[in-house]
């Protein structure tokens, strides 16, 4: 998925087993968590670094 901070765009990667899931993102500054829009699973937590446009899973 893509997600624009500070005017420039980042792509956060939570791997092919979620492909075209419905997903909310909440945001808090560069804290964002991913998560599942139908059961509330949390998909991924991870601070965005600003100086990277792909955010890897780890």
């Amino acid at each position: 998925m893509t997600l624009r901070v500070n005017g420039k765009l980042h792509h956060i990667g939570i791997g092919r087993t979620h492909a075209r899931t419905h997903v909310i993102l909440l945001i808090q500054d560069l804290n964002v968590r991913v998560v599942n829009a139908v059961t509330g699973e949390l998909l991924r937590d991870l601070e965005i670094d600003p100086e990277r446009d792909y955010q890897p899973r780890k």
